[in-house]
């Protein structure tokens, strides 16, 4: 911009006389108030797409069950939210996510011996990295406390005591084969969660569970999209797994149809998902409604 001025106002210099001082100096006035317009409209923009970068962002999902991974982790309705935040570059999440149900559950209290109706509840913290389009790993920690307290348990959010069996923390890898093929493998840390082997000495034999799942897009139109999926789970460690009451196996199978609806001028995405566990024998349709 600076060069462009001294570009014109060198030419201007050349042709001043005496006689056009006036006008040349009311062209002169002229360009500087351009160009003072320009700097401040670019600046503007800059402003504008400052302000346009939000760090925190917030969601909210109304689910008729709770499934992952191959289980129903409650089987009522439940009301999921997350808080989380973003780089600028979209490369780094941080954010907790959190999980409440308007049914119960009964749950067996170890003092009493009476069975406790306990509402689901789950505080989780997540992070995720992506190094590419394509790549990026991820670190979770599960902490579902559901009926700790009605069971007879102390609650403690931040032990992860593998005899508690609601804690534990796995860590992920995500990788895009192609823009709608997602290979996902995730790995439990220790032995969290009743993720272990009761051995003949007593001993609790940790089983480092796997768990790899294969997704794709098959189809999709303007508003509506099919996904399939198949996951199974294994240990190198021990025969049980964290999923499985023996050696490894096909656990999550299924497909999900996912629609936009108009509500209100408000797009409103919505999940069916159809979730078989092999060896469970369980099958079940979750719905997911993204109302923020």
């Amino acid at each position: 911009m600076n060069r462009l001025i001294d570009f014109f106002l060198n030419t201007i210099l050349i042709e001043y006389d005496n006689k056009n001082s006036k006008r040349i100096l009311l062209v002169i006035g002229a360009m500087f108030f351009t160009f003072n317009i320009v700097e401040a409209q670019e600046e503007v923009v800059a402003d504008e797409m400052e302000d346009a970068f939000q760090p925190i962002s917030i969601g909210g999902h109304l689910k008729n069950m709770h499934t992952w991974h191959g289980f129903v982790v409650h089987p009522g309705a439940v009301l999921a939210t997350n808080i989380e935040y973003n780089s600028k570059n979209k490369k780094f999440t941080f954010g907790f996510w959190g999980g409440a149900s308007f049914s119960t559950v009964d749950v067996k209290n170890i003092n009493t011996g009476e069975n406790e109706s306990a509402y689901y509840k789950e505080v989780s913290i997540y992070t995720k990295y992506r190094f590419s389009d394509k790549f990026f790993i991820e670190a979770v920690s599960h902490n579902n406390y559901t009926g700790v307290e009605e069971r007879g348990d102390k609650l403690e959010y931040w032990s992860y005591d593998k005899t508690q069996g609601y804690n534990f923390v796995d860590f992920n890898f995500g990788y895009n084969l192609t823009p709608n093929t997602l290979l996902y493998f995730a790995t439990i840390i220790g032995g969290g969660s009743g993720d272990y082997e009761v051995q003949d000495n007593g001993d609790l034999k940790n089983s480092w569970t796997h768990y790899f799942e294969v997704s794709s897009k098959v189809w999709k139109n303007q508003n509506a999209s099919l996904s399939l999926f198949a996951g199974g789970a294994w240990s190198f460690i021990t025969d049980k797994t964290f999923y499985t009451e023996g050696a490894g196996n096909i656990i999550n199978v299924g497909a999900t149809y996912n629609k936009q609806f108009s509500v209100f001028k408000h797009n409103i995405p919505v999940d069916v998902t159809l979730m078989w566990n092999p060896e469970q024998e369980k099958t079940v349709i979750q719905l997911d409604v993204t109302l923020f």
